[in-house]
Order: structure tokens, then sequence, then C-alpha cells
């Protein structure tokens, strides 16, 4: 990239020292901006020609400039004959005008440097175009490799040296002297001029009908570029020194076999032995036969002939050969009638651009944007003339690339879209718009384009809406949506509310339905179906439009009508429509199939709406009741482990209670739901249990076990122990903190609250009973089973095994949520209430002394909670008997409250204890 920038900044920079170093001090560049180096041309191509353009009016120009730098090697009177040779082809040329001489814009300029002057812009020289690149930058530009004659451009081109020639030879009395590839240049637009009057002779008897012209003998001492150039030069310049009007005619055949010849001359010429050359050529020429010019058409091959004849009178004049048949060709008279278009009248000039079109399709591309396009937007300033040569410059567009068109056309029909008159412009506009939408920059479109679509939607004739309204859906895909929505659309509802005329109104409508499928859907709900409903007349063709826009609305795929305006908006609209008297039988059916369809769909989707909604309900219904029983099992669980609890209480103290009382409450609250403070009550034990499931596990600590001494014990002694261990847990019971939701219940089961090892040594009371019974870790393994009940026993004595898992009864607890204990704050620390574990053991309270209580530990019954760790994969820890001396076990599962299922089927409907509802209320609410 950074070779590519110096290498461009070098070939700048050298472009610019050239042309400073060229034109410094000269005083063109006082009134011209010079340019880039394009060409060269004159005699020996001696003059550099620069792109260039005038300061004042921005004017385009061409700027020719002489380095006196090329003479540099030529003594005093050499450069001064040099110089005054170029003066003089410059002097004579400023003062002839015609359109086949090349124009002068700024009269020659001489500075110490160079001498410079201004032309019509041009674009190289003849021998430029065909190879000779001589004084050109090492750079050429592509457009100058890539230059190739066209058969229209070479057959137009010789036919305007010829005119020049007839005019030279015609009017000024003058031969040009030195016509040659050198000296004829392609403008701009590619027509072909003469230069170079260098060696120019005028007559000396001007006055008579046969002009005589002086000849100077040719001098081979001076330097080349004060004599011309001997290969396009006739033998009687050399041999005899005499010239006439006919020199140019035979200098005009050798351009020809030059320009066909790929710009070799007919014959090479030794400059040194000019004489000898000379004569040998005059030899060759008088046995020129038409084998020597098979590089020439055809057509023209003869007429060439004549041009090189030996003797000068048999060779054709200027004004003959203008009208020789090679110069007939469509391409060529075409381009010769616009180079006379000035002259002709309006009727001729109407008549010439109607056929125009059918030879426009016959020509290069580059010759119709170069050569007829500017003579046909030379037009635009005739408003007559407008209708007649804007559909040559739109046909024009066609062919040209966008750029092309944006830098040579749209700046050009900029004040043609303003035209309101001839009407006939806007007529042509509309039915090109296509074209001008698809190569119009979007910024010219907004601004030029579619503001002469509104006027013409808002033109007071009625043709012209009816037309554009007929044109619009054509190209309704090329116009940005803000346009069509802002500014299109209201002014086709304007036209269709607004006229008078039914055809405009039924158009409108037509227009309307074609664009739709450009729209967005709630766009055409909320604006065009309701204009529909403000269309005064109620004829049958603006009845059939109104009810087509609603079909195509109805039925298109994007776009579609919602339930709620078919019943609420359309049908209410239609079905008054399609009883009007206006409509015959057949747009009767119309409107009713319309209609049909629409409630049709209507039924539908509202009873599939409906449906769907049932189902929902249904399925809601479903999941309430699911939902109510989950609730009703949670809740029953719950209280089966208040039950549970109470029992086991109730078991230790009383020694439990009949079945029969069970059933009594179970039937008893099977009608009664839970209170507040029940539901209270049962989210504090969850939070217990949560609480106890969070602590770490405690290692089980290794016993040995000690043989039971067998002796005589006082019963009465023994119970009142045990009251007073159960009084002392009740005693030292904590308060745990409230938690604001918990999860599920352990996998465990109640299990847990019984697997830490009894310290029989420090505590001589584990079941109520027996002080040598209790509870113990080591003994039987427990397998997991999760189809098993929740408690279960065996027959087997000495043994006893407790499934590990859930029960199918309880496997709602792990989504059991309970709301009232979710978000309650415990503000601050409250002292430990004791009235859960006293009602949870009944009403007994039996009185324990002080030394009673002294003597137990502080947590001690804590830890005979607290769940054991258990390795994956295995049981949970396992009850077990402890037997006694006798063999049979001390603690048995059947007989025992606690283990009996029954105690398990009904909760307790009421709290045991008010004093505790009433400080669970306070926590609640602070």
């Amino acid at each position: 990239m950074e070779s590519m920038l110096n290498k461009l900044k070098s070939t700048v920079t050298k472009v610019t020292a050239d042309v400073t170093s060229a034109v410094m001090g000269n005083p063109v560049t006082r009134e011209f901006d010079v340019g880039r180096h394009i060409a060269s041309g004159g005699n020996g191509l001696a003059w550099k020609i620069f792109n260039g353009t005038k300061k004042s009016t921005k004017q385009e120009v061409a700027v020719f400039v002489f380095d006196k730098k090329l003479i540099d090697k030529y003594q005093k009177f050499e450069k001064d004959q040099i110089i005054d040779s170029l003066k003089r082809g410059v002097q004579q040329l400023t003062r002839l005008r015609h359109p086949r001489l090349l124009t002068v814009q700024h009269p020659l300029e001489e500075s110490r440097d160079c001498l410079a002057f201004c032309t019509e812009p041009v674009f190289a020289s003849l021998a430029n175009v065909l190879g000779n690149l001589e004084n050109l930058p090492s750079t050429v530009s592509t457009d100058m490799k890539d230059y190739k004659l066209y058969d229209v451009e070479t057959k137009y081109g010789l036919l305007q040296v010829s005119e020049g020639l007839s005019f030279l030879h015609s009017s000024v009395k003058m031969v040009h002297g030195n016509i040659t590839p050198e000296n004829i240049i392609l403008n701009k637009n590619g027509a072909w001029k003469i230069m170079g009057f260098d060696f120019c002779v005028s007559s000396t008897n001007p006055s008579e009908q046969e002009p005589k012209f002086p000849c100077k003998e040719w001098d081979p001492n001076l330097p080349s570029l004060c004599l011309p150039n001997p290969e396009y030069l006739a033998p009687e310049y050399i041999l005899s020194v005499s010239c006439e009007t006919a020199s140019d005619m035979y200098s005009l055949g050798t351009v020809i076999y030059a320009v066909f010849n790929k710009g070799k001359p007919i014959f090479e010429v030794n400059k040194q032995d000019i004489y000898k050359s000379f004569s040998r050529q005059l030899d060759q020429l008088s046995r020129l036969g038409s084998s020597s010019l098979t590089s020439i058409p055809e057509e023209v091959r003869e007429h060439v002939k004549l041009l090189l004849n030996v003797t000068p009178t048999v060779r054709p004049d200027a004004d003959q050969m203008t009208k020789i048949p090679f110069f007939d060709d469509v391409g060529a008279v075409t381009l010769q009638y616009f180079d006379t278009l000035f002259q002709r009248d309006n009727l001729q000039k109407s008549q010439f651009f109607k056929g125009l079109p059918k030879v426009l399709s016959k020509l290069p591309k580059r010759v119709i944007v170069q050569r007829i396009l500017p003579c046909l937007t030379s037009e635009f300033v005739n408003p007559d003339m407008v209708p007649f040569v804007l559909p040559n410059v739109l046909l024009i567009a066609e062919e040209c690339t966008k750029e092309e068109y944006v830098k040579l056309i749209l700046p050009e029909l900029g004040p043609v879209f303003k035209q309101q008159e001839p009407i006939q412009i806007l007529l042509i506009f509309l039915q090109k718009m296509d074209l001008l939408l698809t190569k119009t920059p979007p910024d010219e479109i907004k601004n030029s384009v579619l503001p002469m679509v509104y006027r013409a939607l808002e033109a007071p004739s009625i043709q012209i809406q009816e037309l554009c309204l007929n044109i619009i859906p054509t190209f309704a895909n090329l116009i940005d949506y803000p346009s069509m929505k802002n500014a299109l659309i209201p002014r086709i509802k304007n036209a269709c509310l607004q006229t008078s005329s039914l055809a405009v109104r039924v158009n409108s409508l037509v227009c309307l339905g074609k664009i739709l499928e450009y729209l967005d859907k709630w766009f055409v709900l909320d604006d065009i179906l309701p204009f529909l409903q403000q269309i005064p007349s109620k004829e049958p063709a603006v009845l059939m439009g109104i009810l087509g826009i609603y079909k195509c609305t109805f039925t298109h795929k994007k776009l579609g009508i919602t339930k709620e305006q078919l019943a609420g908006k359309v049908l209410p609209h239609l079905i008054p429509l399609s009883i009007e008297n206006n409509l015959n039988l057949n747009q009767f059916n119309s409107f009713i199939s319309v209609i049909k369809e629409m409630l049709s769909r209507l039924e539908s989707e509202h009873k599939t709406k409906l449906e769907q909604l049932h189902i929902m309900q249904e399925q809601q219904k479903s999941l309430d009741l699911g939902n109510a029983s989950e609730e009703s099992k949670v809740a029953n669980i719950g209280n089966q482990i208040d039950k549970v609890f109470n029992n086991i209480g109730a078991d230790l103290l009383t020694g439990g209670e009949s079945e029969n009382k069970d059933d009594t409450l179970q039937n008893k609250h099977k009608k009664v739901s839970l209170t507040l403070e029940e539901k209270q009550k049962l989210a504090k034990e969850q939070e217990q249990a949560q609480k106890l499931k969070s602590q770490q596990p405690l290692k089980p600590q290794v016993h040995t076990p000690v043989a039971p001494v067998k002796q005589t014990k006082d019963l009465t002694d023994t119970l009142m122990d045990n009251m007073s261990s159960l009084t002392s847990l009740s005693v030292g019971t904590p308060k745990l903190p409230a938690s604001s939701s918990f999860t599920s219940v352990p996998s465990s089961g109640l299990g847990m609250l019984f697997s830490t090892p009894i310290d029989n040594t420090k505590r001589n009371l584990t079941n109520g009973l027996n002080a040598n019974m209790g509870f113990q870790t080591s003994g039987f393994g427990m397998p997991v089973n999760p189809n098993q009940n929740f408690f279960s026993h065996s027959s087997t004595a000495g043994a006893t095994k407790m499934a590990a898992g859930p029960p199918a009864a309880f496997t709602g607890l792990a989504d059991l949520s309970v709301p009232l204990a979710a978000g309650v704050k415990q503000t601050q620390q409250r002292p430990t209430d004791m009235s859960a574990l006293n009602n949870l053991f009944g009403p007994q309270k039996p009185k324990v002394s002080m030394n009673q209580l002294s003597q137990q530990k502080p947590n001690q019954w804590l830890n005979q909670f607290a769940p054991p760790q258990v390795s994956p994969g295995m049981g949970s820890a396992v009850m077990g008997t402890q037997m006694n001396m006798v063999g049979q076990p001390a603690f048995g599962m059947q007989g025992n409250p606690f283990f009996n299922p029954q105690n398990f089927a009904q909760p307790p409907t009421t709290m045991t204890n008010s004093s505790s509802g009433s400080n669970d209320l306070k926590d609640l609410f602070g």
C-alpha cells in the first residue's frame, strides 16, 4: 500500500512539475487553470495538450503548450524559424472560424519558456488514436490505449475533414499544405477538426475563378519543424515546386490510407535523399493498382486511388468527395444532420427526432453519448421540441450505466422535470418512471422525480390523472416506503374523494388495490380500510372497487384482516353495500361470496379460540383439584408427624391410648380443615426439621456393651427417674429461629430423630420403660426400599428393620411450601418457649426437683436427635432392640403405640396449648 502511494505521489509530482515548467509565467495561466497532460498534436506532435478550465466561468478548455526546451539543440536562427512557423499556424487558425476547424478560445501567448493557446475541449489527435504516442507522458490513460475507431466514426470523420477542406478551398481560397493525422484533432465529442496551418498558402488572386498558390522550394537544411511531413505531401511539391487545392486532396488520400492501415502511410520517405524517394514514389503511383489498397473498404477504394493519382487534375475535389456513396452511411448522415441541426426549423426537427430511435439502435454507444446526446440536450431550451427530444434522451439513458446517467443525463433533465407545459412532457416521464427511479439517486428522486408524480396526481387534466394512476403500480416497488405512506397514498385518496370523474375514482381504487402488497398490514387496517367508508358514490364500479380492496386485503398472506376488524367494521360496511339496487346479479354474487368467506373464517377462528379457552379452563380446573389434593395430603402428613410426636410423649408417659379413640378422632378430623394456628405450627416444625438437617453430622461414639446385672429394682423409682428425664427435655428445648421457607423432608423419614446412639453410661433412661432397654446403632442393617411403608416391623424375634426412603404417601413433601412461614422476619430474640414440647408429651407435667435438672447436661437431648452420617448407597441407621438376660426383646415393635400405623392417620384438629399459638402470632406479626 505504501509503495502504491509513493508511486502515485511521484507521478502527481512529475505531472505537476511538467505543467509548472511548461506553462510557468505564460499569460494563459492568468485566466485558465491548467490540468493533466492528455495528448499531443500539431506538426511533429510538438504541441502538448492539457486539460484546463477557465477561472471565471469554469468552462472546460484544452491548453496547447509548446515547450521551447524541445528546440534547444538548434541554433538561434533555426529557433526563430521554428517559433515563427508555429506562431503563423496558430494565428491563422485563430482567424478562421468553421465547424470543421479547431475552435480557438484564447489566442497564442508567448513567454520565455513556452508558447500557449486555448481551444475547445480536446480528446486527442488522430495520430495519438492511431497509435503514435510521441510527446505523451509515460503513463498514458486507459481511454487512450483502448480507443478504437468505429466505422461510423471513421466515415464521418473523413467526411468532416473533406468538408473542412471544401471550406478552405472554396471559401477561403487557401491550401492547407500539411494535412496529416497529427494536424487532425478529435474534440471531446469525437468530431474531427483541422489545425496546423503552419504551411498554409493563400491564393494570390482570390477574386479570380482559378486561384494561384505560390509554393516554396523544399529546403532539406531547415529543421523538421519548419517543413511539412513529406510522407503525406503531394509529389508536385517536391518534383515541380507547385501546389494547388488538389495537393491537399492527395494528402487526404494518404490520410484515408493511414486510417485503414493502422496509421502507416502508403509510402515511406527517405528525408536525407527526398528527391530520389519522391521520384521512386511517382513511379509507384503511376502503376498503383487495387491490390495495393486491400486494407481500404471496397466502396471507397476507387476514390482513394483517384486521390493518389499522379496528375492533380484527375483527383476529386473536396466538394466531390463529400458526395461519394461511401459517406451515405445512415450513421454518418445522422451525425451530419445533427451538425446542421441549428439550420433546421421545428417541423424538420420534429420529423427527424421521430425517426431517430430506429437509428440509435444501430449506432455505437460511444458515438451516441459523445456526439448525439449533447445535440439532443441542447434542444431542451426549446419547449416545443422537448416532447420530441425527451423520448430519445431517455432511450439513451437506458443504455447508459448509472454513473454515466448521473454524470451526463441527469443534470440536463433537472430543468425538464419542473416543466408543466406542454403536458406531453409529464406523460413521457410517467411512462419511463421505472427507468428514472432505477438510475436516479435517492436524493434526486425525492427532490425531483416524486414531486413530478405528485403534480400529475393533482393536475387538472383527467387524462393525466388516469395515466398517472395506471402507471403508479408499475413502479411502486421502487418507491421508498416513507414517501409512499406519507405523500403518495394521501394524494391518491384525495384524488378519489375530490374528483368528479368516475374514471378517476375507479382508477384510484384499482391503484390502491394493486399497491396494497407494498404496504404494511397495520397501515392498511388503520388507514386504507377506514378510507373506503368515506367514499360517497354508490356506482357499481366504485362498489366493486371497494369490494376488491377488501378481498385483496382479506386474502393476502402478508396482510389479512383480524376477526375483530371483520366483525366490527368490514362486515357492517359490506353487508349494506351488497344490497344496493345498482348491483346486478353477478356483482351481488361477488359480494355475497366474499361476505360468506369472511363469515366462515370469522366462525372458524373464534370457534378455535373458544375451544382453546375451554381446554385451558378444564386443564386449570384439573390442576386446581390436583393442587388441592396435594395440599390436603401435605397437611395430613404434617398432622401425622404431629400425631407421632404426641403419641410418643403420650405412650412414654401413659402407655398409649386405645385404637378406638384414634379412629374416632380420625373420623372427626376428616371433615375439619387446618386452622391458622395449626398451619403456623406445621411451618415451625418443618423449619425445625430443616434446621436439624443443616447441622453438621455427629460421629457416633463406639460403646462397649455392658452385660446387664440382674438385680431387683424398685419400679416406682424407675418410673420417677423416667419422668424427671422427660421433664428436663421439655425444659431445655431451645426455640429455633423461623425460616422463610423450607425444603423437602429428609429421605430417611423419622428415623433420623433416633439414629444417634444414647450414652447409657450417662443416662439410665432410653425408652421410658426399662433402664436396660434402648436404641443402638449397631446390630442390623436397614435396606432402602422406596415402596415400603413408613414404618414396618418384622415378626422375627430380636430384630426390627425400618425403611430409609420416604413412603409413597409422603411424596408431596418435596414440593410442600408454607406461605405463612415465608417472608416472616424475626426482629428480635425472644425467650425460649417451652410450650411446644410440653404439649408434645401430653398434659401431664411431673414435678422435677432442681437437683435433677442440674444433673442434665446442656443440649444432651439434642444430640439424641442429631441426624446420622450415612454413607452413599447404604441404609439408614438400624433401630434395634436390646436383648435382656433371658433373650427376649426388651422393647419390641408390636404393642408399641409409636409404631402403630393408625397413629399417623389423623392429625389433631386443634393446638394443645393456646399460649404457643399466641406466641406464634406474635412472631408472625412482630
